[in-house]
């Protein structure tokens, strides 16, 4: 077989097996999910206010660490690779993802001990994206202040 018919054969195979994405399901589904996580932390914030008597600053702090704490418990516990499964970038983009990430890596790592394991792998998936985002908040910051001394 040439090298040319055994390109073809494998791209051929290669379409017979990858699953085909139906791309507006894809779109509900994180639509769905992001707005039932962003929907639970709305809810945390009224309960907060109205109930527990927090300022709309507490409110939201407190609301970010129960999101927070929940993903992880649930990265921990093995439901949150399901719901990421399930709905894609509605469940990563929000802070529940980030938190997911930190949390996945630190899981997967744990065998190679605290130090070598978790201590240096643990921001592998999350290190650019804090990276990135101080780096880029840095340099508008500066731009800006630039911007007010013309």
């Amino acid at each position: 077989m040439d090298s040319k018919k055994g390109q073809q054969v494998y791209e051929q195979y290669v379409n017979e097996i990858t699953p085909k994405a139906n791309l507006p399901m894809r779109m509900f589904k994180a639509f769905l999910v992001g707005g039932i996580i962003c929907c639970i932390g709305q809810f945390l914030v009224e309960v907060l206010k109205n109930y527990a008597g927090m300022t709309k600053d507490d409110a939201t702090a407190y609301c970010t660490l129960i999101l927070v704490l929940s993903s992880v418990i649930l990265t921990g516990l093995g439901i949150y690779r399901k719901i990421v499964n399930f709905a894609g970038a509605g469940a990563l983009v929000p802070i529940t993802g980030f938190a997911n990430s930190v949390a996945s890596t630190a899981i997967e790592y744990k065998f190679e001990g605290q130090v070598f394991g978790i201590g240096c792998k643990i921001f592998t998936i999350a290190g650019p994206v804090i990276l990135y985002g101080i780096f880029s908040s840095w340099l508008l910051g500066l731009i800006y202040w630039i911007y007010t001394l013309l």
